[in-house]
């Protein structure tokens, strides 16, 4: 038995109706033109079981495309015998035609010459030679016939189900890059909002925890610690309303016009953080003007996120941040405070994500980052910038 092809699209009823419809109107031509005419092969059997078996053979149609070789011999080599089989037999040819394999079609091709040639001898429609030539002839014909529409419907299948794959493919292949870009999106969602909003939330965080935790300020020192924290939720606020306000924004995509500081803030961040109660000494030896917009939002980004951290684990020491040429002939940020010792307020939370967003945007502009512990006493964050004056 030959083994089940491959899974074809299921037929419209419409389909499979005039299929029906065409191997019934050969096999009735067949049967009664073997009435009217005598010189047309007629079945060596009587009518009616004649008509019986074809109905047997078109139902045996129905499982052509789970069997089609074994129903196609099958119903050929009944076709010798049984007229009206003739046009169920053609069908049989045509569905296994579709599968385009020559080693199916070419033994039902043959077995249906074959039956073709055994009908003509058998009814005496060939009594010459000259007349077996011609209903070969013929036969060969009409089969070739058959096999050519059979590999023409097959092939059409197949570049249809080619370009469906095709569609299927690039569908996935687009959903597979929204979800990416959204995952980046996100990202950079989440890497913006913590860059504007930690510094000033820290701000914010450090301040109240000092109001909440010393009871015997000086109201000189309450109302300064009360304005900074006043100032710095206005800032927070201010800057929040910018991010979101770009992203809400679908008419452009450009870096120009989202809220992103450069090297020539670095003094401005600087001296808020003064402002702020933070020791903050600073060696400059560049031009910032003269950095470069990707470069320096990089470097006040790792000296933004430094001062934060500062301020969360290591409040009242003195932060260190030198921005200079380095070795290699590029732009070397150091940040450095010691580590707070004695503390008994727990400071705001953190995970360490910051310091990893700080490393991406640090190797997406071609540097490197670098935070260690120096000599058990002093926290420190290095980057190497590829920046040439």
């Amino acid at each position: 038995m030959v083994p089940p092809g491959p899974a074809h699209a299921p037929l419209t009823l419409w389909g499979e109706t005039w299929r029906y419809l065409l191997a019934i109107a050969l096999s009735a031509l067949l049967v009664a033109g073997s009435f009217v005419d005598p010189e047309v092969p007629s079945s060596a059997v009587p009518l009616p079981l004649d008509v019986a078996a074809g109905v047997v053979s078109l139902v045996l149609l129905h499982w052509r495309r789970r069997f089609p070789v074994t129903i196609a011999v099958l119903i050929t080599l009944a076709s010798m015998v049984f007229l009206s089989m003739t046009g169920p037999s053609m069908l049989a040819l045509v569905s296994v035609a579709t599968r385009r394999r020559w080693r199916e079609i070419i033994p039902v091709g043959l077995s249906t010459i074959v039956a073709g040639m055994v009908v003509s001898a058998t009814t005496g429609a060939g009594d010459s030679r000259s007349d077996l030539l011609v209903d070969l002839a013929l036969n060969t014909a009409f089969t070739a016939l058959a096999i050519a529409w059979g590999m023409y419907i097959g092939s059409r299948r197949e570049l249809l189900r080619t370009l469906v794959e095709r569609a299927e493919t690039a569908e996935a292949e687009q959903t597979a890059r929204i979800a990416q870009a959204r995952t980046a999106e996100r990202a950079r969602i989440a890497r913006e909002m913590h860059d504007v909003l930690a510094h000033r939330i820290s701000m914010v965080s450090l301040h109240a925890g000092a109001l909440a935790f010393r009871d015997d300020l000086p109201p000189a020192d309450v109302r300064r610690s009360a304005e900074i924290i006043q100032a710095s939720s206005h800032q927070a606020l201010i800057e929040l309303r910018q991010v979101l306000g770009v992203l809400r924004d679908d008419t452009t995509d450009d870096v120009s016009d989202r809220p992103q500081p450069a090297a020539r803030d670095v003094p401005a961040l600087l001296s808020e953080a003064r402002k702020s109660g933070m020791h903050v000494s600073a060696r400059i030896e560049v031009e910032l003007e003269d950095v470069p917009d990707a470069i320096g939002r990089a470097a006040y980004r790792v000296i933004q996120e430094s001062l934060t951290n500062a301020s969360k684990h290591a409040p009242d020491t003195a932060v260190r941040v030198a921005i200079s040429p380095s070795a290699d002939g590029g732009l070397s940020v150091v940040v450095a405070n010691p580590l707070h010792i004695g503390t008994t307020r727990a400071g705001p939370p953190g995970a360490g994500l910051g310091l990893i967003g700080l490393g991406e945007r640090v190797r997406l502009v071609g540097g490197t980052l670098r935070h260690s512990i120096t000599d058990h006493q002093h926290f420190e964050v290095v980057a190497q910038l590829p920046w040439r004056s």
